[in-house]
């Protein structure tokens, strides 16, 4: 039975004893297996979000029920991986680890299941205990084994554990089985067939409610005190007082406390009995009414030797109705934040929590939550579903997203482009900024010049664009030829985020035209990066020595007035340094200083007689 005994944390602390709580990571983020319970509840969480809210009525509350049991399933295939994971193991370390969770898992649900009936579905007194049963029948399955045993043996009437297995069915209101076992019995001994036939009769003939709402609680209460008295009158005449076992349980459908009681190993826990005893003594129990019987149940059940373990306290808060104190108690027993920040949100979709809000100002929901998601980023590639529960807390959310998003390591390009779009459709301007510095700072230094411009311009970091143009250039200086060409030819409106990029920009676009033969495209463009003082004074003198193959082509390229220009260029250089013999003393820089004089002397006198002659024709 689940006894909550693997629930973690400080469950067994007394109501209002000082008590210090260890703050700790999410330690269930990391466990690969529960990968399945994050993945698919995150796609439950946002469609949740999503539904119509115009829903109402009846039609608003099945869907809600539909989400929770949504939930509920994803708890269920999880709790299963586990069992089977479990089963599959052979390092004991890793079963123990399995089977904790498997029941920690088994708890979630049981406890998920309580609050869908009791808060989400709401079911009113009649429907109220076939939900109850359905939960006491889907989560004691520790009599299960018990009951295929004696079911797939040959003879089960004679199998030992026969009348265990319908205690079982009586117990969990399982009538129409316990019936079919019984008759396995009459057939066997005659002799107990009129006692059989009268036990049948009754069994059968017992008021249930139902779901279709075809008869009022006063018909079901009426039918159910007059089918009680003929129960209780067999049990006064001893019509079963030849067999204890038939005895047994007519008692318990008389409602017989100390019949149920005695049945305890077969009840396995308190909220069984509490089921049993309704069903058999009230069962047109109230909502509100809950909390008298179950509280009574538990102390009848557990007696004075034990107290009530974490999984008790959290399912009695329930049936006291008590919602707070629910979502407060799995809070320090459940070992992560996934259970009561998406049971939360649910009830909070439910209108239950409109009036709670923490002393700090975010609601009860949006701190889960936050809380939720915060865990979800400290794992490589969960941190993803974390963005997702950020953007539905609407106070918090957004600073919390900015805070984790600038942690996460940016171990990849890939990775980097994938926080940045997650930025970018959350206009996060810092963050993007901050990203593409990180990424350009790692590319320029792995020498990727390319990719650091691409990031540059990305965060519109002017200083950065300029620091790595001129990285560029110096390259192109020594190496004669521009690395990232496409990068280059494609900065379009880029290239005005800072000059040196322009320059880098015009100047490859000048050598493009040069081998394009446009020559005298490629000088007037190249002039204008001189007199227009886009180029760089560092560079005049590359500009000057690109200028010299369009000075000695056959054709005339510059005309007298930009031949003037380049002059004026060239001795601005010279004259512009404040000791001339700086450039002078490099024997290099004289001799192309000497050539571009001839160059430009030579080119001069070809246009005044090529102008000379066109004004003489």
């Amino acid at each position: 039975a689940l006894t909550g005994s693997d629930l973690a944390g400080g469950g067994d602390a007394a109501p209002g004893s000082s008590r210090v709580f260890v703050v700790r990571r999410d330690q269930d983020i990391y466990i690969q297996t529960l990968r399945k319970l994050f993945n698919e509840s995150h796609g439950i969480f946002l469609g949740l979000q999503r539904c119509e809210e115009e829903l109402a009525g009846k039609s608003r509350k099945a869907q809600l029920v539909q989400v929770s049991k949504n939930y509920r399933s994803v708890i269920r295939a999880c709790m299963e991986d586990m069992h089977r994971a479990a089963a599959a193991t052979r390092d004991p370390a890793l079963h123990s680890q399995y089977s904790t969770q498997v029941s920690i898992l088994s708890a979630m649900e049981l406890i998920w299941n309580l609050c869908e009936i009791l808060f989400v579905e709401a079911a009113a007194a009649g429907p109220l205990l076939l939900r109850l049963l359905d939960w006491i029948r889907l989560h004691v399955c520790d009599v299960d084994s018990m009951v295929r045993e004696v079911l797939s043996s040959e003879n089960p009437s004679k199998h030992k554990l026969f009348w265990n297995v319908v205690d079982v069915f009586v117990l969990q209101g399982r009538m129409d089985e316990a019936r079919h076992l019984l008759s396995k019995e009459a057939s066997a001994n005659p002799t107990s067939m009129s006692m059989y036939k009268i036990l049948d009769d009754l069994m059968k003939k017992m008021p249930v409610p139902n779901l279709g709402n075809t008869q009022t609680l006063t018909e079901l209460e009426l039918k159910w005190q007059h089918w009680h008295e003929e129960c209780q009158r067999y049990i006064r005449d001893g019509t079963f007082a030849s067999n204890p076992h038939m005895e047994s349980i007519c008692k318990i459908l008389g409602g017989d406390e100390n019949a149920i009681l005695e049945k305890k190993e077969l009840l396995t826990t308190w909220y069984h009995f509490l089921v049993t005893r309704l069903l058999y003594s009230h069962p047109t129990v109230k909502p509100m009414e809950l909390h008298f019987y179950a509280q009574a149940c538990m102390d009848l059940f557990l007696g004075e030797d034990s107290s009530p373990e974490p999984l008790d306290t959290i399912l009695m808060a329930a049936f006291e109705f008590e919602l707070h104190q629910v979502i407060k108690e799995c809070s320090i027993a459940l070992s992560n934040w996934w259970f009561v920040a998406h049971l939360t949100d649910l009830l909070d979709h439910c209108k239950l929590l409109q009036s709670h809000n923490l002393y700090f100002g975010s609601n009860m929901r949006e701190f889960l939550l936050l809380e939720y998601a915060s865990g979800l980023f400290s794992h490589h590639s969960l941190w993803q579903l974390g963005v997702d529960y950020f953007d539905h807390c609407p106070e918090y959310g957004r600073v919390y997203l900015e805070l984790h998003i600038e942690r996460i390591p940016l171990n990849t390009e890939q990775k980097a482009l994938k926080v940045l779009r997650i930025c970018e459709q959350r206009h996060m301007q810092e963050q993007v900024r901050s990203i593409c510095k990180i990424m350009a700072m790692k590319a320029l230094r792995n020498n990727r010049l390319g990719s650091a411009l691409s990031w540059s311009i990305r965060a519109k970091d002017a200083a950065f664009a300029t620091l790595i143009s001129d990285r560029f250039l110096k390259d192109y200086c020594e190496r004669g030829c521009f690395s990232d060409l496409d990068l280059i030819d494609n900065l379009g409106p880029s290239m005005l985020l800072s000059d040196r990029l322009t320059f880098l920009g015009k100047y490859r676009e000048f050598h493009r035209l040069y081998g394009e033969k446009r020559f005298s495209e490629a000088a007037k463009l190249l002039l204008m990066l001189m007199t227009a003082h886009i180029a760089p004074c560092s560079f005049w003198m590359t500009l000057l020595t690109d200028a010299l193959p369009l000075l000695e082509q056959k054709e005339v390229i510059f005309s007298a007035e930009q031949t003037y220009e380049l002059m004026q260029c060239l001795e601005d250089l010279t004259a512009g340094k404040p000791d001339k013999q700086k450039l002078l003393d490099d024997d290099v820089e004289t001799v192309k200083v000497e050539m571009l004089r001839l160059a430009l002397a030579r080119n001069l006198a070809r246009v005044i007689v090529k102008e000379g002659t066109l004004e003489g024709s």
